[in-house]
C-alpha cells in the first residue's frame, strides 16, 4: 500500500500495472499477504486506535458545534467494542475463502479439439471513496487483494489521522509480500477525486460509501460504473399474524442494534389488527431503548389508548416525508396497513409501499404463513428480502463473505452485500489447435458444430 500525492493519471496508471501482475499471483500468494496483513494490523492495534481517537476528538468538537454529524462520528470510531476485532476477523474470513479467481462455470466441447470455457476473473482497478469509515480501507485492501485487483482509496478528511496511521502499517506489511505496493493506494488530496473520476480508461468500477450526497456526486461525475447505494431506507412489514416474541426480537434488533447502519429499521408497517395484540408490546419495548416513534393517525391512536403512561415525548406525528427519511438514528416510522376482507391484499398493499418508498436496501416481512412470506418476498424488489429475520443480517460478513466492500442496489453485476465474488467478473478461454472458423457451413465440405456440454459429460 502506498499514500500518495501523485496526479490522477500515474495513479490509475501504477494501479492497472498492479492489477495486471495481481491478476496472476498464485492464491497461495494472495493468502500469504492477507496473513502478513492482519498480523501487522494486530501488533500495530494501540499505534492505529490512538491515531483514530484523535479523528474522533477532532469530530466530536464538531458535532458540538453542530457541524458533524453524530451517525457519521459513531462510523468513524474504530474503538467501539469489538469494531477492530471485527474488522481483523473479516481478513481471516476473507482469506480462508476459497479462491475465486480461474472458476470455470462453463465448459463447452465446440468441436473436437476445440474447448470453450467461461472463467471468473478480476475486475481490474477500484476506485474507492468513502466518509468517515477507517475499516474500509482494511476490508478493501483484504477483499481486492484476495480477488486479484488492484484498489485506488481516497477516504474523507474527518478520518485522515487513522487511514495514514493504517496505510503505513500495510504498507509495511505488503511490502515484504508478492503483492505489488501500488496494487493499494491511500490518495490524500481531495482534488484528486474529480480526476480520478475522469480515468476512465484505466479505472474499472468506483464504489463509493458514504453520504447520499457522495453517492450522487459520483454518479453524475463519472463514466465509469458505479457500485453502491445512496439509501439504506429498510422497512419491516408486521403481518396480522405474526408471533409476538418472533416480532419483539426483530423489530427491537433491527432499530437499536446499530442505528447509525445502512441496515438498520426505518420504517414500520404495522397490520391495523396487530393494533392491540402486537403493536403496544412492540412500542414499549422501543422505548425503552430511547426509540422514537413517528406515527400516523391511526398508530397514534392506538397507541395513546393501549400505553396512557407512555412517554408522550416519544410519540410523534409521522409527516409524509418521514417515509422516505433514512434517519440513521433512534427514530422509527410507523405505517398503518388497513386490515381488508383478503390478507392477500393485505400483503399487498405492504409490498406496494415498500416498492414505492424503499432504497431498495433490505425489508423484512413478520409472519407465521409461508405463503405470504413468499408472496412479500417474490414482491418486494429490494437487495435483501427477509422472514422472520432482522435486517441487522444484511452484512458481508454475517452473510459468510468475510467482509464487504458495501451494499449494492444495483440491478446488474452485484447486488447486496458485495464480497469476492462481486469484485469478479469472468472472461471466455477458447483452446484449440489451429481451427478456423469459415470451416464451418451448411453445404457440402462444411463442418458442424458440436456444442455439447462437458459440465453434464465430463
Amino acid at each position: 500500500m502506498s499514500l500518495t500525492d501523485g496526479s490522477a493519471v500515474d495513479v490509475a496508471f501504477s494501479a492497472s500495472t498492479a492489477s495486471r501482475r495481481l491478476a496472476t499471483l498464485s492464491i497461495s500468494a494472495r493468502n500469504e499477504a492477507l496473513t502478513a496483513l492482519h498480523d501487522a494490523l494486530l501488533r500495530n492495534k494501540n499505534y492505529i486506535l490512538d491515531a483514530n481517537a484523535r479523528d474522533v476528538k477532532s469530530a466530536s468538537c464538531a458535532a458540538e458545534s453542530g457541524n458533524f454529524n453524530q451517525s457519521v462520528l459513531k462510523r468513524l470510531d474504530l474503538s467501539r467494542p469489538g469494531k477492530y476485532d471485527e474488522m481483523l476477523q473479516g481478513i481471516l474470513g476473507v482469506r480462508n475463502l476459497d479462491d475465486p479467481v480461474g472458476k470455470v462455470t462453463l465448459r463447452t466441447l465446440v468441436d473436437d479439439g476445440l474447448i470453450l470455457e467461461k472463467v471468473s476473473c478480476p475486475i481490474g482497478v477500484l476506485l474507492v471513496i468513502f466518509e468517515a469509515r477507517p475499516e474500509v480501507i482494511v476490508n478493501i485492501a483484504a477483499l481486492s487483494i484476495k480477488s486479484g485487483n488492484a484498489a485506488i482509496l481516497k477516504g474523507g478528511k474527518e478520518s485522515n489521522e487513522s487511514f495514514v496511521a493504517i496505510s503505513e502499517v500495510i504498507s509495511n506489511a505488503i511490502a515484504a509480500t508478492h503483492v505489488p505496493r501500488s496494487s493499494i493506494q491511500l490518495v490524500k488530496s481531495r482534488d484528486t477525486i474529480a480526476s480520478l473520476l475522469a480515468q476512465d480508461a484505466l479505472v474499472d468500477l468506483v464504489i463509493p460509501r458514504g453520504s447520499n450526497d457522495l453517492v450522487r456526486y459520483v454518479k453524475e461525475n463519472t463514466k465509469i460504473p458505479v457500485l453502491g447505494h445512496a439509501d439504506g431506507l429498510c422497512s419491516a412489514y408486521l403481518h396480522s399474524d405474526a408471533d409476538l416474541n418472533t416480532a419483539l426480537k426483530v423489530i427491537v434488533d433491527s432499530k437499536t442494534d446499530y442505528p447509525a447502519a445502512c441496515n438498520s429499521l426505518e420504517t414500520l408497517l404495522v397490520h391495523q389488527d396487530c393494533f392491540d395484540s402486537i403493536l403496544p408490546a412492540v412500542a414499549e419495548a422501543l422505548m425503552l431503548k430511547g426509540v422514537s416513534l413517528r406515527c400516523d393517525p391511526q398508530s397514534k391512536a392506538a397507541l395513546t389508548n393501549a400505553l396512557p403512561a407512555m412517554k408522550a415525548n416519544l410519540i410523534q406525528d409521522a409527516i409524509d416525508s418521514d417515509y422516505d427519511t433514512e434517519f440513521l438514528d433512534l427514530t422509527l416510522a410507523i405505517k398503518t396497513i388497513p386490515s381488508t376482507s383478503s390478507p392477500v391484499s393485505d400483503v399487498e398493499v405492504a409490498i406496494a409501499h415498500i416498492n414505492e418508498h424503499s432504497s431498495k436496501h433490505t425489508d423484512v416481512i413478520l409472519t407465521r404463513s409461508r405463503e405470504f412470506a413468499d408472496l412479500f418476498m417474490k414482491g418486494v424488489d429490494s437487495a435483501g428480502v427477509f422472514w422472520n429475520a432482522s435486517t441487522r443480517f444484511a452484512d458481508g460478513m454475517r452473510y459468510g463473505f468475510g467482509t464487504e466492500v458495501g451494499i449494492s442496489t444495483n440491478k446488474i453485476h452485484s447486488r447486496g452485500p458485495v464480497g469476492l465474488e462481486g469484485l469478479t467478473i469472468y472472461k471466455y478461454l477458447l483452446r484449440g489447435d489451429g481451427h478456423r472458423a469459415g470451416d464451418y457451413f451448411d453445404g457440402e465440405g462444411g463442418k458442424k458444430w458440436k456444442h455439447e456440454d462437458l459440465a453434464k459429460h465430463p
